[in-house]
This record gives C-alpha cells, sequence and structure tokens, in this order.
C-alpha cells in the first residue's frame, strides 16, 4: 500500500524543540504575512498556467479575449491529477508542467517567427536559423548585444521550464489539499465547456471554449511529418531538368555577345509598390527612373515574381529564381547546393560564351555554397576595396557595390561578354542608418560614407515606432532602386541586359498583415530585340508593374527565360 501523499496529510503539531517554520522562523513571528505570501504565490501559480494554456502564438492575438476562455487542456488535466495516486501524480505534475513550459517556449518562438517570417517555427527544417539570427543581432547590435541576446534567451528559456514546473506541482498540491471543492469545479468547468462548444457560445468573436492547445500541438506533429517527406519529393522535383540535354551551343542564343546582370535588391516587395503610405514616393522613383533610362536609350517591361519566402531567407528566394526549383526550406536548399543541377548561372558558364561574376557584398566568411552557382570569380565584402563603414547589416552601400563592379570586371577593356549575379543589401532590415546617394565621381574607396552615416538614423530609435520603420524601409528601397538605375544610365550599353526583382516581401511590421509574398521583376535592354523575344510574356512598359500584371512562381523564370532566349525544349 503506497504513503499517503503528503499534500493530503494534516500538519502534526510542532513540539516546543521544533525548529522554527520559514526562513528563520519568519512565518511564526509573521503569520499574517506568511499567509499572504502563500495565498499569493499559489494565485500567480495558477495564473501562470492558465496563460501558458491559452497563450496563442501571433503577438496580433494577444488581446485580453485570449485569455477569457476554458482550455479543454486544463481541464482535462485537472480531472487525471485528481483521479491519479500519489507518486504517479507528482510524476505527473512534474512532467506536464515542463511539457506545458516547452509549448510555451515554443509560442514564444513562434511570435517571434511570424514577426519576421510571416510563418511557425519548424521543428524540423528552422534550427539553424536560430544561429542565423544571432549573427544578425551580432552585425546590427554588436558583439555584446549578440552575448546578452543569448544569454537573456537562454536564461528565459530555463526560467519558463523551472517556473511552469513549480507552479504546475503547486496548484496540483492545492487541488489534492482540496480534493472536494477541485473535483466539483472540474465538473463544473467541464459541463461549461462541452455547453459552450456544442452552442458555439463567442465573447468579442472569440470562441470561449477552446482545445487551442492539442491542435496546435497536431499542427506540429503534421508539420514535422510534412519535413520529414518533403526531402523525397523535392528529389523527384530536382531530376526533372528540361534543357539538361541540350547542346552548348544552342543555349542562350538570343543573349550571346550580351552582358547579363542578375540583380536581387534585398526586401524589395509588393508592398513598396502597393501600400498607400509609401507608394506616391516609390511610384515617383520608377517613374523618374524609367524616364531617365528612355532618354539614355533603355527600355524597360516589369511584372511580379510569387517569392518562396517572405520577410527573410535570401538565400532561398535567390535559389530559387536561378535553379528552377520551389526552395522554401533550409532543407532544400542544402540538398540543392549538393547536387548537379544546373542554374542560370551555369547554363551560361556551360556555354563557354560569357565570365560568370558574383558581386555579394552581404558574404563575410566562408561561403562554400558559392561553388555550386557556377561564379567563375565572387567578390564579397572583402574584395570590393571599400574602406568605409557599416550601415547596420549591411557592410557596403549599393552604389559602391556597383561602382566596384564596374571597376573590378564591366569596365574592363577587350574582356568577354559577362554573366553577373549581384546582390544589393542597402535595403536590408534593419533599414537603419540608410546610404544616400553620392556623386560617382567622388565614391573613391567608400571613406565619404563615414559622415553620412553619422548623419543618419539609430536604429533602436526607429524600431520604437512601426511608421518610422516604414518610412525607412521606403527609403532604403529608393536609394537600391536610384543606385541601380544611375549605374546603368552611366555604364550601361547596346549590349547591357539587366534583370533586377525582389527576393521577398519586408518583415510584418513593414507588410501590416499583408499575406502577399509577391515581388517586383524588371528587365532592361536597349537592344529592342531582347524585349522583343519576351513580348508574348505581356509584362508592364516601365520600371512598375501593373497591379493586373503577369504574376508567377519564382521558380517559373528560369525555364521561360531560357526558352525565350534560345531554343524550345525537346
Amino acid at each position: 500500500m503506497e504513503d499517503a501523499d503528503p499534500a493530503e496529510a494534516s500538519s502534526p503539531a510542532e513540539s516546543p524543540g521544533s525548529p522554527s517554520p520559514g526562513w528563520f522562523g519568519w512565518r511564526r513571528r509573521y503569520p499574517r504575512t506568511a499567509r499572504g505570501v502563500t495565498v499569493g504565490t499559489t494565485v500567480l501559480a495558477g495564473a501562470l498556467l492558465l496563460f501558458a494554456l491559452l497563450v496563442p502564438n501571433r503577438v496580433e492575438r494577444l488581446g485580453p479575449e485570449a485569455f477569457f476562455r476554458l482550455p479543454a487542456e486544463g481541464i482535462l488535466l485537472a480531472g487525471l491529477l485528481l483521479a491519479l495516486p500519489p507518486r504517479s501524480r507528482r510524476l505527473m505534475a512534474v512532467a506536464s508542467g515542463a511539457l506545458l513550459g516547452l509549448l510555451t517556449v515554443l509560442k514564444f518562438v513562434d511570435m517571434g517567427f511570424y514577426q519576421v517570417l510571416a510563418r511557425p517555427f519548424d521543428l524540423v527544417l528552422d534550427w539553424i536559423l536560430l544561429d542565423d539570427a544571432a549573427e544578425f543581432v551580432r552585425e546590427s547590435f554588436g558583439r555584446t548585444g549578440q552575448v546578452l541576446a543569448v544569454v537573456g534567451v537562454i536564461a528565459l528559456f530555463v526560467a519558463v521550464l523551472v517556473l511552469m514546473t513549480l507552479a504546475m506541482v503547486r496548484v496540483t498540491n492545492l487541488m489534492v489539499g482540496h480534493r472536494a471543492v477541485a473535483a466539483r469545479t472540474t465538473l463544473i468547468l467541464g459541463t461549461a465547456w462541452i455547453t459552450c462548444m456544442t452552442l458555439g457560445i463567442q465573447v468579442t468573436g472569440v470562441p470561449l471554449a477552446t482545445k487551442g492547445n492539442a491542435e496546435f500541438l497536431n499542427n506540429r506533429v503534421e508539420q514535422v511529418r510534412a519535413g520529414l517527406r518533403d526531402g523525397r519529393v523535392f528529389q523527384k522535383q530536382a531530376a526533372v531538368d528540361a534543357f539538361a540535354k541540350t547542346p552548348p551551343d544552342q543555349l542562350l542564343t538570343g543573349l550571346r555577345g550580351k552582358d547579363v546582370l542578375f540583380t536581387f535588391i534585398e526586401s524589395y516587395g509588393r508592398v513598396a509598390i502597393d501600400d498607400p503610405a509609401m507608394a506616391p514616393q516609390l511610384d515617383a522613383t520608377l517613374k523618374e527612373g524609367t524616364n531617365r533610362l528612355k532618354a539614355a536609350g533603355f527600355q524597360s517591361r516589369s511584372a511580379w515574381l510569387k517569392s518562396p519566402v517572405t520577410g527573410a531567407g535570401s538565400w532561398l528566394a535567390h535559389s530559387t529564381f536561378l535553379s528552377g526549383l520551389w526552395i522554401k526550406n533550409q532543407q532544400r536548399y542544402r540538398s540543392l547546393t549538393t547536387s548537379d543541377r544546373a542554374t542560370l548561372n551555369s547554363y551560361f558558364r556551360k556555354t563557354g560564351a560569357w565570365r560568370t561574376v558574383g558581386v555579394v557584398p552581404g558574404v563575410r566568411r566562408a561561403w562554400p555554397e558559392g561553388k555550386y552557382f557556377a561564379l567563375d570569380h565572387i567578390y564579397d565584402s572583402e574584395h570590393l576595396g571599400y574602406q568605409g563603414p557599416y550601415f547596420s547589416w549591411t557592410p557596403v552601400p549599393d552604389q559602391f557595390s556597383l561602382e566596384a563592379f564596374q571597376r573590378l570586371e564591366h569596365g574592363k577593356k577587350d574582356r568577354e561578354p559577362i554573366m553577373a549575379e549581384i546582390i544589393l543589401a542597402s535595403s536590408h532590415n534593419p533599414w537603419s542608418p540608410i546610404a544616400r546617394m553620392v556623386d560617382w565621381d567622388d565614391l573613391g574607396d567608400g571613406s565619404v560614407f563615414h559622415q553620412i552615416k553619422k548623419e543618419g538614423t539609430d536604429p533602436k530609435e526607429v524600431w520604437k515606432d512601426p511608421e518610422r520603420v516604414r518610412t525607412e524601409y521606403r527609403r532604403a528601397i529608393e536609394y537600391s532602386i536610384n543606385s541601380l538605375t544611375e549605374w546603368v544610365e552611366r555604364y550601361g550599353t547596346d549590349d547591357t541586359v539587366l534583370v533586377f526583382l525582389g527576393d521577398h516581401q519586408p518583415v510584418p511590421t513593414v507588410t501590416a498583415g499583408s499575406t502577399s509574398k509577391d515581388v517586383p521583376v524588371t528587365v532592361v535592354a536597349r537592344d529592342p530585340k531582347v524585349l522583343e523575344k519576351i513580348a508574348d510574356w505581356h509584362w508592364t512598359d516601365g520600371l512598375k508593374p501593373a497591379q493586373n500584371a503577369p504574376t508567377w512562381g519564382m521558380d517559373k523564370f528560369r525555364d521561360r527565360f531560357m526558352t525565350a532566349y534560345g531554343p524550345q525544349a525537346k
């Protein structure tokens, strides 16, 4: 027969020589205070458990109505704890408290992912992104900021687990100590839950009865299963390549002799063009750019591409665009970059008619995947000749990156045609401070940007106000577009073919609830034959795509581009 549960046993009377209860006997000396502390601690424990059971996993759902509901899981757990024998009950209380703590941590992580990526954390595929997040904090706020952030996250994780476990044990002991009341209360709450669920009773549009945690866990299980299946699905998709057997001399024949530049503008999303608060200023920038390019003899066509990501994950968008495969997660990216799947870059190099180069100022450490993208030479942040300051995350301002490309590759005499992949990073989050345009002849080694950075905004101040964030985002996009269009105006030739696009929409702070993943894409050329070959795409004239311009998946661009400028795939 099991020993009686200590919580259910009455305390023996204290003997005169027994140790003083409480810390140094304070409970005996201050009984009223001690009782207040006991009651207060128990109330806090119950509130903590209720918070964990009801807290949603998205910041925008954190209204008061979220916490005035009946959680099915809490009611069932209370009934189970009351029914179990003492030893099993103690184990169950500890285990369920720890599990509830983990569930709460996962909800907090989801909140962060929804705020940046507009999706929940993937338990199979997203662990590597935590390292990227730490690196982003370091680059934006320094090494000290990174260390403090990491230590704070670890401390919060441990605290949530410990406090949730202690809270569950305390509330369990309270229920057992008042078993009759607890049993009646549980029965009443269970009946109320069933009634509310059956009748669909709501308060301010939110159901009063919820089984949100069960649904949350079920979704996570399905997510894990899908993640494990995704690898096999992707392998089958990657094996299909319409141009794999096309002879090199038949590839990209419509572009022979041209310099083809694929340029990504970081975070250049549809919101920059559609949002009423940003549209007038950006529309003026795009209209001015269109007119200046026309004056220089260039024409342009624009449309929309649907990115596989939003908020972050630029490398996934870049690889989707270049490979013709939907690279929506890190697992697919790793599979792609260790495969022999051909990209736009590798098809250009396969012809033997182009030198392939990459201008990737955001790369500041070893980038083994660079070999996969078939670039004959890669210019990272250390090899562009820049001696100016970082602008938060951005190592090199866009205008300088483009001028460096001109100096190092495009401006050389007697060179072979170039295919370049260029990443413009000045519009990368946190958009503060922002570089500004200077006279191209004054760029020098970039030292001119030291004073510009001093005059810029402070990201810590900007991010206190969502409207300021949106304003700085818009200004950053304008700077990137101006850098690119002025470069074409200044250095473009009859053989210049520019394809530029956004890689993904910005973070939800900027998109303000929009779920669109669309980004603008534009083709610019002086040779009319280049644009004639894509006339049947029905893209919009100019740098600004119309609202009803065609929208393709970003993975569709590679094959349509190669078809337009080469033979039809057999």
